[in-house]
């Protein structure tokens, strides 16, 4: 299984700044000791791959960093030319682990996931938005006709994805999430779940098989994009959930047997997680490439 990281494109953060950016890292050193994963650079994605999910004006303004102090503030990152190269290789992550998927079943981006970001503004620790990047990409670069649906299991609701893709009936948007976390102003997408605090395993799983029955029976996906956060874990210190790992283990194996059980390729981003301990995170996102692996190995 093909496995695309970025964490060597290292996006300067001030002391204490909140995002967790060395679990990336972490990650990959598990992984790179995981028999039967191939680590691959991940590509940049092309302005005109962006320009697919995202508006000219608002690409300029990153690329030349000219966003205004209030579009970096809501992006929660500083403007630089390492965090424009990071944003770019994240998305590009993602589409080729798309583009993998097709030809071999399961494929991997180490980190993305960034939904919140919209077509002309970021938010969220979010600049590019990869997954509706990727969709449109497979759509123009692959083939036209492609349905694809969006599996958001991030703890908090893909916004900026739903935005995007509204209107556009060849892409189904899915969000599962806590209903009182960020974003505070929710977006709609074509099936969005939100879940009260303190939810537990039994509520989780359950809802997420009525969704994904749902999803089943209004729209026939060719492939699937899945954010696999470790936000609604119960270690996690803005999730606002209680699944335990093994509810996240399970999540995560409910939405591989879907994938595999319609023979859908399935590539798939890491997304959120800010464990009180980063190696909680960091735990949890390695299981979920563990549970992927055992079922590419059935494709």
């Amino acid at each position: 299984m093909k496995a695309f990281y970025t964490d060597h494109f290292v996006l300067p953060l001030p002391a204490g700044h909140r995002f967790p950016m060395e679990k990336y890292s972490r990650l990959r050193d598990l992984v790179g000791s995981q028999a039967g994963i191939e680590l691959v650079e991940a590509p940049s994605a092309t302005d005109t791959q962006i320009l697919y999910a995202h508006d000219p004006s608002y690409l300029i303004k990153v690329i030349e960093g000219t966003l205004s102090a209030q579009e970096q503030r809501e992006i929660g990152f500083p403007w630089s030319t390492q965090m424009v190269e990071r944003s770019r290789r994240s998305a590009g992550a993602t589409v080729a682990a798309a583009k993998t998927a097709l030809q071999e079943g399961i494929a991997a981006n180490l980190a993305g996931g960034t939904h919140h970001a919209y077509r002309d503004t970021g938010s969220g620790f979010c600049v590019f938005n990869d997954s509706a990047i990727a969709a449109r990409t497979l759509q123009k670069e692959i083939n036209p006709s492609l349905k694809v649906a969006v599996i958001d299991l991030d703890v908090h609701q893909g916004n900026g994805t739903a935005t995007i893709l509204q209107n556009d009936d060849s892409v189904f948007t899915l969000s599962i999430h806590g209903e009182n976390n960020f974003p505070f102003k929710k977006e709609r997408s074509d099936l969005d779940v939100g879940l009260a605090d303190g939810c537990n395993d039994e509520i989780y799983l359950h809802s997420l098989s009525t969704a994904l029955d749902q999803l089943d029976s209004r729209f026939k996906a060719d492939c699937l994009i899945f954010l696999a956060g470790a936000d609604p874990h119960e270690g996690d210190r803005l999730g606002r959930l209680n699944i335990s790992k093994d509810g996240m283990r399970l999540r995560d194996e409910m939405v591989f047997q879907y994938a595999l059980d319609r023979q859908l390729p399935i590539a798939f981003s890491m997304a959120g997680g800010y464990g009180k301990e980063i190696e909680s995170t960091v735990d949890i996102h390695f299981q979920t490439i563990k549970t992927a692996l055992q079922f590419q190995r059935q494709y």
